[in-house]
């Protein structure tokens, strides 16, 4: 099978207790639970990425929600963020359903694959570099794995920085003050690919309409052109 570096990588991301803070972190929420979410047995691991394995598009976020993917064990899954993004996916083709409400419940993605920079719930949905930094190797491999990839979507800062890391790591570029984030920006990187910033689809971004529906499918209907480009 062709994607058995995925599985085996997915493997690894489940079992990984790299961080302490994040393993105690994440352990004690899975316990705690909210009270919405008494009778749901917590996933409380890392989460893994998901989506196509063929994907030309790359969406890179921030980190799982200690009661959507902690709860789930599926990025964007269970929570405000993902009820906000998974019906815009599906709007512009790259999801075949709008809900995304645990594992099983039948989402697929074409052509597109979603990660985060850090694969464990955060307290305060705050990385610690050292954090982010264990979690990196990760990002590489799931980036080198997907061969087909033209086009990233960085979803908030800490995603437009994980990628920028990854490039620096590689020595595609120097440094990151060429690359401002806002949303909306797009730049031809030096490894042919193009990254595309976006807001995070954020309860507080969107509450707030610094983000709206109309933003982020204008976000999603460019990838998808670009991809093609």
């Amino acid at each position: 099978m062709t994607n058995d570096w995925l599985t085996q990588l997915n493997r690894e991301v489940v079992a990984c207790t790299r961080c302490p803070r994040l393993v105690a972190y994440r352990e004690q929420i899975a316990r705690d639970k909210r009270r919405a979410y008494r009778d749901w047995e917590y996933w409380g691991k890392p989460v893994p990425g998901f989506g196509d394995p063929n994907a030309r598009v790359l969406v890179l976020a921030l980190a799982p929600g200690a009661h959507g993917s902690n709860r789930t064990g599926r990025p964007f899954t269970g929570d405000a963020s993902g009820n906000f993004m998974y019906p815009v996916l599906h709007e512009t083709g790259f999801a075949n359903q709008p809900d995304a409400t645990h594992r099983n419940d039948g989402l697929r993605l074409e052509d597109i694959y979603i990660t985060a920079a850090a694969r464990c719930a955060p307290p305060q949905n705050k990385p610690l570099p050292a954090e982010l930094a264990n979690c990196a190797p990760y990002l590489e491999r799931e980036i080198d794995g997907l061969k087909k990839l033209r086009v990233v979507v960085a979803l908030g800062r800490i995603g437009f920085d994980a990628y920028l890391n990854y490039l620096k790591r590689r020595g595609r570029i120097a440094n990151k003050a060429p690359y401002g984030f806002g949303h909306g920006v797009k730049y031809d990187m030096p490894d042919g690919r193009i990254l595309l910033a976006s807001y995070h689809p954020s309860n507080q971004n969107t509450q707030t309409g610094k983000l709206t529906r109309k933003m982020l499918v204008q976000i999603f209907k460019e990838a998808a052109h670009l991809a093609d480009r």
